[in-house]
């Protein structure tokens, strides 16, 4: 079954985050930004939609990012998706783009252009600290520019394309919540981001 979920911000709900219906170079979409939690990284500043079960699929969706008049200096334009999304919003897979390090020439934050993780245990930070660096990934993305984003979810595995690549970008093969986790899907924005969806289509494969 393929889901089709028009541009209206009614059809989600948020979580520490704010969520609009606005106009973008002519087009309606979604905007989002996070608006609580704001010192605070990988946390569940989420936009989820209302009615959406989610085990195994296929999840795309055009995402643009700005930075906030605000954003402080460490701000990268975080934008992404989150899926099998719990009930209560304490357990869920993310993945993001950081699209000012794709603009980069720093070969340190080049290496850093996206990134896996899952609430709650699993951030950046926790991977960071014991030097893993298999859930990151260059990518060739920049703010203010409109970015196709394909998620392919098998049980533990997910392969994360971007911009119609035949390659993936990234691939995660032990998901951090199991082959079984399940639940809905919605987006994801960071600090000092100003965050553009659109187009976002499920399909849905059990």
């Amino acid at each position: 079954m393929i889901r089709t979920i028009p541009n209206d911000a009614s059809e989600f709900e948020t979580v520490y985050s704010s969520a609009e219906n606005t106009v973008l170079n002519g087009e309606n979409v979604i905007r989002a930004v996070k608006s609580d939690k704001i010192m605070q990284f990988d946390e569940n500043t989420i936009v989820r939609l209302k009615d959406c079960d989610f085990h195994n699929g296929v999840i795309k969706v055009k995402m643009l990012s700005r930075l906030l008049p605000d954003a402080p200096d460490f701000a990268r334009g975080f934008i992404g998706i989150v899926y099998r999304v719990n009930e209560n919003n304490s357990e869920f897979e993310s993945f993001y783009i950081r699209p000012t390090n794709g603009m980069t020439d720093d070969p340190v934050r080049k290496a850093h252009g996206c990134q896996y993780f899952s609430y709650p245990g699993y951030t950046f930070a926790y991977f960071r600290e014991f030097g893993i660096t298999k859930y990151e990934a260059p990518i060739r993305n920049k703010l203010d520019e409109w970015v196709e984003l394909k998620a392919v979810v098998q049980d533990e595995t997910a392969s994360f394309y971007l911009n119609g690549e035949e390659e993936p970008v990234l691939i995660v093969t032990d998901m951090k919540h199991g082959k079984d986790a399940r639940g809905s899907v919605g987006f994801f924005c960071e600090i000092g981001t100003e965050a553009f969806f659109k187009d976002l289509e499920i399909e849905f494969i059990d």
